[in-house]
């Protein structure tokens, strides 16, 4: 099995070498330029391992593996830094990450972090991503973003199906609206903020069918998805 790493570096010749060398070492990297894009392909792709620089535009490291430790805390975090300060390290920490490499470093140590942070969380007994979902009367396929129902088969947009994939993910749990709209949008401002209502209305057509599956609104917090 490879092991699948999102590598989120602005400074693109690094972050090309970084990817180049990891690589040759049988890795599978998902190179990313900002923190924005990162947070998009986390919501898309199945990773085992993330390596963040800080210092990135959209949206900057820290902010990157907080809102990605609210839909997993288990995924090991790296951060590479140009600064060494204590007080950088405490926030690197405290944001979710779980080690922290300052620049330049050498590819060797690159390896050996990873190779620990691997180790630590058991990486080779992780169970594959889930393709085909039971939701009620309906069946999901997250790959062909396809819903079927015994009266229906509908291929959901791209966006319907990242936001039913983040519902489902927290089933029967709320989802806070930022960390939806931050993972299919990428960004959370009022605009994109409508337009996740109008999906979610859609998304609520589409399970009419079936009376115990609810989309519950929670005010002022997020969404909920409801079924047994």
């Amino acid at each position: 099995m490879k092991i699948k790493i999102l590598l989120a570096e602005d400074d693109t010749s690094l972050g090309f070498m970084i990817s180049d060398q990891l690589k040759s070492e049988g890795y599978s990297i998902t190179l990313c330029s900002d923190g924005a894009e990162a947070y998009k392909r986390f919501n898309d792709e199945k990773f085992h391992l993330c390596i963040f620089d800080v210092m990135m535009p959209k949206k900057d490291g820290f902010t990157l593996a907080k809102d990605i430790r609210k839909l997993d805390s288990e995924i090991p975090i790296l951060f590479l830094t140009a600064k060494s300060m204590t007080e950088d390290k405490v926030e690197g920490f405290k944001s979710g990450g779980d080690d922290y490499l300052t620049k330049p470093f050498s590819v060797e140590e690159l390896q050996v972090r990873l190779t620990a942070l691997l180790k630590r969380v058991h990486i080779i007994t992780e169970t594959p991503e889930e393709k085909i979902i039971q939701i009620g009367t309906y069946v999901f396929d997250t790959e062909n973003f396809k819903l079927t129902h015994a009266k229906f088969d509908k291929t959901l947009t791209k966006k319907e199906a990242q936001i039913l994939k983040i519902l489902h993910k927290f089933k029967n749990q709320v989802v806070e609206r930022d960390v939806v709209l931050n993972a299919v949008w990428g960004q959370d401002d009022y605009f994109v903020g409508r337009s996740l209502d109008v999906f979610i209305t859609k998304l609520r057509k589409h399970f009419s069918e079936d009376s115990s599956i609810q989309i519950i609104n929670v005010h002022g917090v997020g969404f909920k998805l409801e079924y047994k």
